[in-house]
C-alpha cells in the first residue's frame, strides 16, 4: 500500500507513523497559547521532528467542541510564516490542518504536502479540488456536525457501520474530484461528534476501516473523552492515550497524531516489536504455556 503526498512516500507495511501537533491558536484545549507565536511554533515543530515526528501537522484554527470559528484571513497569519519556516529547514512532510480551501491553497504552496480536513464531511468539492490540482496527501476525518455544534447531541443507530459507509462513500467522491486511493489517509475522528460510548466503540472496532485498502490516522491525544472516563485533566491522560494507541497499532492502524512524539514513539515501537514476535511465533507453531 503507497501513501503519496507531493514529493513525500510512504510504503506500507512499515513502522506506524508518528505525526507531532503543533497548535497555533490561542484556544485549543491543551496547549492553546503555547505556540501562537511563528518562533516558538517553529522550534517546538523541530523538537517534535527531533524526537522522531515523520509528520508535522500545523493548525491554526481550533476544533475543539463548541470552538468559534476563525476569520480566513486570520488562520493565514498564523499558519502560513510556520509552514514557511519549516519547509527549508526539515525534510518530513508538512500536514496543514484546516478545513478552508484558500488555507490549503496557500499552504500548499508555501511548502504543505497534506491537508488535514475535519470537516470531510462536507457537501462542496472546493477542498477537495485543491488537493487534486496539487497532488497532496488528504486526511480524511469523519465527524458529525460542526465543532460549534458536534457534541451537542451526536446520535447513530450504528456508529461502526456508518463511518464505514461515509469512508466508501468519500472515497468513491474523492476519486471523482481526481484525488487517487494513494493519496488518501482515513481518520475515525475520535471525539468530533461522538459521545462517550462511540469513542469507545470506535476504538474496539478500528480493523473495520483496516481493512478497507488506505493508512489509518488515530487522533486521541489527551482528548476529552479520555477525562470523561477517567476522570483527568489533558496534562494526566497520557498513559491513557499511549493505552489507545499501542491497542490501535495492534489494529492495523499505520498513523498515530500526538502532542507527546517521544512517549508515544517508545510505546508503538514496544507495541511493534512484540507484535512481531507474536507473528513470528505464530508462524513457527510456538504455542502459548498452557
Amino acid at each position: 500500500m503507497l501513501l503519496q503526498a507531493r514529493q513525500f512516500e510512504f510504503s506500507f507495511p512499515r513502522p506506524t507513523l508518528v505525526m507531532g501537533i503543533v497548535n497555533v491558536t490561542p484556544d485549543s484545549f491543551s496547549d492553546g497559547g503555547q505556540f501562537l507565536q511563528p518562533e516558538a511554533a517553529v522550534t517546538h515543530g523541530l523538537e517534535l521532528v527531533a524526537e522522531g515526528a515523520e509528520i508535522i501537522d500545523i493548525g491554526g484554527e481550533s476544533s475543539r467542541p463548541g470552538a468559534a470559528p476563525v476569520e480566513e484571513a486570520e488562520e493565514l497569519r498564523r499558519v502560513i510564516p510556520v509552514i514557511e519556516q519549516l519547509a527549508v529547514r526539515m525534510r518530513v512532510p508538512i500536514s496543514v490542518d484546516t478545513a478552508k480551501p484558500a488555507v490549503a491553497r496557500a499552504a500548499l504552496q508555501a511548502g504543505a504536502s497534506l491537508i488535514n480536513d475535519v470537516q470531510a464531511n462536507r457537501a462542496d468539492d472546493a477542498m477537495w479540488r485543491v488537493v487534486s490540482e496539487f497532488g497532496a496527501g488528504y486526511v480524511c476525518m469523519h465527524m458529525q456536525g460542526r465543532p460549534a455544534t458536534m457534541q451537542s447531541n451526536p446520535v447513530y443507530a450504528d456508529v461502526v457501520r456508518e463511518e464505514r459507509e461515509f469512508f466508501l462513500d468519500r472515497i468513491q467522491r474523492l476519486k471523482d474530484c481526481g484525488i487517487g486511493p494513494e493519496q488518501l489517509i482515513l481518520d475515525p475522528g475520535i471525539g468530533f461528534g461522538k459521545t462517550l460510548e462511540h469513542n469507545l466503540q470506535l476504538l474496539a472496532a478500528l480493523s473495520n476501516l483496516t481493512e478497507l485498502g488506505r493508512p489509518v490516522l488515530l487522533g486521541v491525544s489527551r482528548k476529552s473523552f479520555i477525562g470523561k472516563l477517567l476522570g483527568t485533566q489533558p496534562g494526566q491522560r497520557l498513559p491513557a492515550t499511549l493505552a489507545c494507541e499501542c491497542l490501535a497499532v495492534e489494529a492495523g492502524v499505520q498513523l498515530i497524531r500526538t502532542h507527546e512524539v517521544a512517549a508515544s514513539l517508545q510505546a508503538i515501537r514496544m507495541a511493534e516489536t512484540i507484535l512481531a514476535e507474536r507473528k513470528e511465533n505464530v508462524a513457527h507453531g510456538s504455542e502459548p504455556l498452557a
